[in-house]
């Protein structure tokens, strides 16, 4: 038993630094390429033809980003900072209130060398549910950015900002397609973020950071007295992020399509995240049913009657979840 002991401990020492380097080589590797994909020309946007006169391109230019009702700038300080702001103070209330309730048992605790260093629960969650979130974050801006590279789509008000010179390019009909790159006369730097439209980032990030709070409100928050307040309150996020993307429609800025797919987008990630990666926000089992779990399982065909050795109590008791 003793060589047991000593062997699990040396795979506690190895398993925490491996997992911790390669984590943040993941996380490392997402920010870089979210960066290249928002702020350089690294990835070519592909150039999407358009019909003479076409309907759907000829909405009014509805003004810079910054004069939205919702603006970058105030989107993504909310969708950054509301969220570590909740779990903060979630994840301390909890931990305070089980203190006060001495509800040892449903706390987490985790060993990272042996049996002597544990990680406080409310340091060790509170890092696990801000990083899964932060990665999702980037994660969306990805598949968003990789979608308006692909696609090109082209924002409603487009031919105000292409201005193209109908009779160059000989458009005596509605049906002509004009695909040509040099068919628009604007601001070349306009024109290109009017061909990056689908998926709407603003509503892919809008509605993950509302689902993915909606889904760890819901899953976390047990007190009683709750069983209004957390609907009302997970349903005023989710209005929040649709009315981002109606936003969106209402200004010219996106399509209706774009809207959907960007809210597809932000959903799938953040229920993908929060089911399959932190477990829907569920905490450890305590170590007696996993011992009495593992009895059952390690448990022979014919029992032998068999004296436990002291040294077996305490290695059970010795070692919980390495994260």
């Amino acid at each position: 038993m003793i060589s047991s002991s000593r062997h699990q401990s040396q795979r506690s020492y190895m398993m925490l630094p491996c997992s911790i380097l390669i984590e943040m080589v993941i996380m490392a590797g997402t920010v870089m390429l979210a960066y290249y994909f928002e702020y350089t020309d690294t990835f070519t946007v592909n150039v999407q033809g358009f019909f003479c006169y076409e309907g759907a391109y000829r909405k009014p230019y509805p003004g810079p980003e910054d004069r939205s009702a919702v603006p970058p700038v105030l989107l993504y300080s909310l969708t950054a900072g509301v969220p570590v702001l909740v779990i903060i103070v979630g994840e301390t209330a909890v931990f305070c209130l089980q203190l006060a309730t001495k509800d040892f048992e449903n706390q987490e605790k985790t060993i990272l060398t042996g049996d002597c260093c544990y990680i406080n629960p409310l340091v060790r969650r509170t890092i696990r549910f801000l990083g899964i979130y932060a990665f999702g974050l980037f994660a969306t801006d990805i598949f968003v950015n990789a979608g308006q590279v692909v696609t090109g789509n082209l924002a409603p008000h487009f031919l105000a900002l292409c201005k193209p010179n109908y009779t160059a390019l000989g458009c005596k009909q509605y049906t002509q397609f004009i695909s040509s790159v040099h068919a628009c006369t604007g601001n070349p730097d306009l024109i290109m973020k009017a061909r990056k439209t689908f998926p709407s980032k603003e509503a892919a990030l809008s509605v993950y950071a509302a689902m993915y709070l909606a889904m760890y409100i819901t899953n976390t928050v047990k007190a009683r007295g709750t069983r209004l307040a957390k609907p009302v309150l997970c349903l005023g996020l989710m209005c929040l992020a649709f009315l981002t993307g109606i936003n969106r429609v209402a200004e010219y800025r996106n399509h209706w399509s774009d809207v959907i797919a960007g809210f597809v987008i932000g959903i799938s990630i953040a229920v993908f995240l929060v089911v399959c990666v932190v477990n829907n926000f569920r905490g450890r089992q305590p170590e007696h049913e996993h011992s009495h779990l593992d009895n059952l399982t390690q448990m022979p065909m014919i029992s032998i009657p068999r004296v436990e050795s002291p040294l077996e109590k305490n290695h059970i008791t010795a070692f919980a979840e390495v994260t």
